[in-house]
C-alpha cells in the first residue's frame, strides 16, 4: 500500500536505491546526496531541487518568468539591495510590489536575509553563530532532532540522504538555537522553517533567519503550550466569517476547531502544504509583509474549498472536512491563481490585531492568563527595521567571490588627474590678460620730447642696439649734439597736442633750478678724445633727442621696459635725434653749458 503524506499518495519509496548510514558518513563528501544514492542514473531533479514527491515542478503549477523579464528584475534587485535602508525608508510600496511579483530565484535568499532582518542580526553578533555551533548541546534536544532529520523534505536532494551535508547543516542550525533560546528549546515545526532557509543560504545565514522568523515574524509559535497558534487560530476563524460567512457557518455548524486544520499551515509557514512555485511566492510576500500573508493563504484556501454549496453537499460531516481540507484541489493552489487571490482578500495588519486583542480578552475570560507571554508580534520588514535602525555597515554586501584585478600604474593615473585638474583649472578661472601700453612712440606718432634723457636711454643693451667694437667709443660731437640744437627757435619745433604740453614753455621757468651739476661743466676730462677716424661718423646715429623749450611731463610707465625689435628702436631713435639742419646758430647761454656739462658726465661715469 503506498503512503501518504499530507493527504496525497507519495511515490513508491522502493524505487530509490539507499545506502547505509555508515557508508554515507564515510562518502558524504563526495558530490551531492543525490549522486551517492544513485539518483541522477534514474531520476532527474527538477528546478528546485525535487526528485519527486508531491512538490516537483510541474507546469500546471508554476509559472515561468521569460529570460529577459528575469534579467530586469535581478539588475533591479541588484540596485535595492545595494542601497537597502533608502528603499525600505522612502520606496517600501516598490519594494512590496516586487515581492509581490516574485524575488528573482538567484537573488532570493540574500532578499530573504536582508527582508528578516537577519542580515543586521549577524553583522551585530560576529562569531555567535561559530560559538553555539563549538558548544555539545542539551542531549535532551538533540535526540529528538537527530530523529527529525530525515523528515524534512525527504524527496529534495539536499536532505535525501542520511549524514549528508544538508542534514548536517540542519541539525547544526537547529541545535545552535537550543543554545541561543533554551527557554524555548526545540519544536518539531523549526525544522521545515530551517530547512526552506537552508535551500536558498548557508547554515550561519539560515540560523540567524530562523530566529528572526521566531522572534519577529511567529512569537510564541515554537512555546512550550502552543498558547500563540491557539490564539492565531480563534483569529482565521474569527477573519473568516467576513471573507466567506459560508465557509464560517460551516465549520461552526459541525465543531471543527481551527487547530485541528491551521497547525500545520501557519507553524511551518505552508511550505509543507503547496507546491514548491507557491511556497516561494508565499515566503516573499511572507518576509516583506509579515503574518498577514500567512492569513491571507489560509482565508484562500479556506474559501476556495468551503465557499460554495456544490462543494458543502460532498462533506457532510466533519471527517468529509477534514479529509477536504487536507488534500486541497491543485488548481487552487497554482502559482498564479493563489497569488492573485492573496492580494485581493481585504484582511490588513490592523485588521489582525484588533482581532488579537479581542481574543486575548475572550481567552482570559474562559481560561485565565497565558502562560507564556510572547514578544509583541512585527508585521512586516519596514517595522522590524524601524524597531532595530541598522548601522550602514551593517548592510554592506560582503561578497561570496572575490577576484583579484591587477591595479594600474599609479603613474598615467596621476597623469589624468593632473590633467583633469589643469583642464578644471584652466575653464574654471580664466586670467585676465593687462594690456601694458607701450612707452614707447610708433613711427608715426608725435615724437616724445625728453629734457633730460635716463642714462641707459643713451646707452641700449649689447644685443640689441651694440655697434662693431670701432663704435663702441663715439666722438663727443655724436654723444653731445652741437650747440644750436639745444635751443631750437620756437617758430621751427613742431608744437606738441595740449594733452601733452601740460607744463608752462621753458621760458618761464628760472635757469637755475636746471643745473644740477655746476662743478662739472667746466672742462670735459680730456682721455675721452675719440681718434680721428671717427669724425666722418653721421652724428644723428647715437644722439639724444632734441629737448624741447616746453618740458614734457615723465611718461607714465617708466618702469615698463618691454622688448622690441633692433629695428624699429633705431628706427624710432633716428626719428627722435635728427636736428633740423637749416637752425642759425646761437650763442651758448648757462643752460647750454649745463646741459653738455651734464651729458658729458653722465658719460664719464658710464664708461
Amino acid at each position: 500500500m503506498a503512503k501518504t503524506e499530507n493527504g496525497r499518495p507519495s511515490v513508491d519509496m522502493g524505487s530509490i536505491r539507499t545506502l547505509n548510514s555508515s557508508h554515507i558518513e564515510d562518502e558524504s563528501s563526495l558530490g551531492s546526496d543525490s549522486e551517492i544514492n544513485g539518483f541522477t542514473s534514474e531520476r532527474q531533479a527538477d528546478r528546485y531541487g525535487f526528485i519527486g514527491g508531491a512538490q516537483q515542478y510541474s507546469e500546471d503549477s508554476a509559472q515561468d518568468v521569460p529570460p529577459e523579464v528575469l534579467r530586469q528584475r535581478e539588475v533591479k534587485w541588484l540596485d535595492m539591495l545595494s542601497h537597502w535602508d533608502k528603499w525600505m525608508i522612502k520606496r517600501f510600496n516598490k519594494v512590496r510590489l516586487r515581492c509581490q511579483k516574485g524575488i528573482p530565484p538567484a537573488l532570493r535568499g540574500r532578499a530573504w536575509l536582508y527582508l528578516s532582518g537577519g542580515k543586521v542580526k549577524r553583522e551585530q553578533n560576529q562569531g555567535k553563530f561559530q560559538e553555539l555551533d563549538s558548544q555539545p548541546g542539551d542531549p535532551k534536544w538533540l535526540d529528538v532532532i537527530e530523529k527529525d532529520l530525515h523528515r524534512q523534505f525527504p524527496f529534495h536532494e539536499m536532505f535525501v540522504s542520511r549524514g549528508g551535508h544538508g542534514q548536517q547543516d540542519l541539525f547544526r542550525v537547529l541545535k545552535a538555537y537550543t543554545l541561543y533560546r533554551p527557554d524555548e528549546g526545540y519544536c518539531q515545526a523549526q525544522a521545515p522553517i530551517a530547512a526552506v532557509l537552508l535551500m536558498h543560504m548557508p547554515a550561519e545565514d539560515a540560523f540567524w533567519g530562523l530566529v528572526q522568523i521566531c522572534e519577529k515574524y511567529l512569537p510564541g509559535y515554537y512555546s512550550p503550550g502552543l498558547e500563540a497558534i491557539q490564539l492565531d487560530g480563534e483569529i482565521l476563524f474569527a477573519l473568516l466569517r467576513r471573507v466567506s460567512a459560508l465557509a464560517f457557518r460551516h465549520l461552526e455548524k459541525h465543531k471543527i476547531d481551527p487547530i485541528l486544520y491551521m497547525t500545520e499551515w501557519f507553524m511551518c509557514a505552508f511550505s509543507r502544504t503547496l507546491p514548491w512555485a507557491s511556497v516561494l511566492r508565499v515566503w516573499d510576500m511572507f518576509l516583506c509583509d509579515g503574518v498577514k500573508i500567512i492569513f491571507r493563504v489560509g482565508l484562500v484556501l479556506l474559501k476556495c474549498t468551503l465557499g460554495t454549496r456544490e462543494k458543502l453537499k460532498t462533506c457532510q460531516g466533519l471527517y468529509e472536512t477534514m479529509e477536504l481540507l487536507r488534500a486541497i484541489d491543485p488548481r487552487y493552489m497554482q502559482e498564479g491563481f493563489l497569488v492573485r487571490e492573496i492580494l485581493e482578500v481585504p484582511v490588513t495588519a490592523r485588521d489582525i490585531e484588533k482581532e488579537h486583542h479581542t481574543q486575548i480578552k475572550r481567552w482570559k475570560k474562559n481560561r485565565g492568563e497565558l502562560n507564556f507571554k510572547p514578544a509583541p508580534r512585527m508585521h512586516g520588514a519596514r517595522i522590524i527595521m524601524q524597531a532595530e535602525p541598522p548601522r550602514r555597515q551593517d548592510l554592506q554586501q560582503n561578497p561570496t567571490i572575490v577576484l583579484e584585478v591587477p591595479e594600474p600604474p599609479q603613474k598615467l593615473n596621476k597623469g589624468k588627474e593632473e590633467r583633469k585638474s589643469k583642464k578644471k583649472k584652466s575653464t574654471k578661472k580664466p586670467t585676465a590678460i593687462e594690456e601694458i601700453p607701450n612707452p614707447y612712440p610708433l613711427p608715426t606718432d608725435p615724437p616724445p620730447q625728453f629734457l633730460n634723457p635716463p642714462p641707459q636711454s643713451l646707452n641700449p643693451p649689447p644685443q640689441s642696439l651694440n655697434p662693431p667694437p670701432q663704435s663702441l667709443n663715439p666722438p663727443p660731437e655724436s654723444l653731445n649734439p652741437p650747440p644750436q640744437s639745444l635751443n631750437p627757435p620756437p617758430q621751427s619745433l613742431n608744437p606738441l597736442p595740449p594733452s601733452l604740453n601740460p607744463l608752462p614753455p621753458f621760458s618761464a621757468m628760472p635757469p637755475p633750478s636746471l643745473n644740477p651739476l655746476p662743478p662739472f661743466s667746466a672742462t670735459p676730462p680730456p682721455s675721452f678724445d675719440p681718434p680721428s677716424p671717427f669724425l666722418d661718423l653721421p652724428p644723428p646715429s647715437l644722439a639724444p633727442p632734441p629737448p624741447s623749450s616746453d618740458p614734457p611731463s615723465p611718461p607714465p610707465y617708466a618702469n615698463v621696459t618691454p622688448k622690441t625689435s633692433p629695428e624699429t628702436e633705431t628706427n624710432s631713435n633716428h626719428q627722435q635725434s635728427a636736428p633740423p639742419t637749416d637752425l642759425p646758430a646761437a650763442k651758448e647761454s648757462a643752460l647750454q653749458q649745463s646741459t653738455q656739462s651734464l651729458s658729458s658726465s653722465e658719460q664719464d661715469t658710464y664708461l
